[in-house]
């Protein structure tokens, strides 16, 4: 395991570019923060920003957890703005984490601040900028990603240890057949979550020290150790060459482990 970032206040969020760059966010001190060859650079964006999503342009989304919203950066003109707040009338619940489908819809959860009070849910703001909730009921939903697929979905649902699996039809806007797919255990459960192209599964298991690599087909899982004891989420090179980054809350750091595996953009 390598350290690329020290000294990091909360990071979160890691993803690729096209351009083989990683981003990832500094929530508590409300920063992006750009890695690339052995350097990283910070951009101050306010609030506390949580999880990325990088869009076909090259535009970085992020969830901010303390002002309720979805936002977005756009590295070529260097302009933050803030895209969503509410829905039907009441403020996002804490957004987390967020992904698109191959349709350019935004998906993202919003778990609130409590484990236990089953009101969590998650919300798709389609290409109209029509903001929908397509799952609720939830107990603190956390990572969410598409398997190589781009149609089957899996949400990390912390309260309850538990990740999810179903079927997001991108024509209707709903999830299908959903299903509860593997407990990860762990002593808090698990945050974020990434696949790589062969649908091998990577879960952030916060406040356990682990990445949780868990075979789809068949649920074999094995452990990959982390220095501190809340990593938070992690991203594979989708070329193969940089392995698994990961992020990890305790001792502030962003992590490389060395993997050929190739990740999905």
């Amino acid at each position: 395991m390598n350290i690329l970032i020290e000294g990091l206040l909360f990071p979160e969020g890691p993803a690729f570019d096209r351009a083989g760059g990683i981003w990832l966010v500094e929530k508590e001190a409300g920063n992006l923060v750009y890695y690339k060859d052995n350097q990283h650079s910070r951009i101050t964006v306010g609030g506390h920003p949580n999880g990325i999503a990088i869009d076909k342009k090259g535009v970085i989304w992020f969830c901010d957890s303390q002002q309720n919203s979805i936002r977005r950066y756009d590295p070529f003109d260097k302009t933050t703005t803030t895209i969503v707040t509410e829905i039907a009338g009441k403020p996002l619940k804490m957004p987390n984490d967020l992904c698109f489908d191959t349709d350019g819809n935004l998906l993202f959860s919003c778990p609130g601040n409590d484990l236990e009070d089953g009101t969590g849910y998650l919300c798709c703001l389609n290409k109209q900028d029509e903001l929908t909730k397509i799952h609720t009921g939830l107990f603190y939903p956390n990572g969410l990603a598409f398997a190589a697929d781009k149609r089957t979905l899996f949400v990390a649902e912390t309260g309850t240890k538990w990740i999810w699996k179903m079927h997001w039809n991108s024509l209707t806007q709903q999830v299908e057949n959903i299903e509860k797919f593997i407990e990860t255990g762990g002593l808090i459960g698990p945050d974020g979550i990434a696949f790589d192209q062969d649908n091998q599964l990577y879960a952030a298991i916060y406040g356990s020290q682990h990445i949780l690599s868990i075979n789809t087909k068949n649920k074999t899982t094995e452990k990959i150790p982390t220095p501190g004891k809340n990593p938070t989420n992690c991203a594979l090179d989708p070329k193969g060459i940089q392995g698994l980054m990961i992020t990890e809350a305790e001792k502030g750091q962003l992590l490389q482990w060395n993997s050929t595996k190739k990740g999905l953009l």
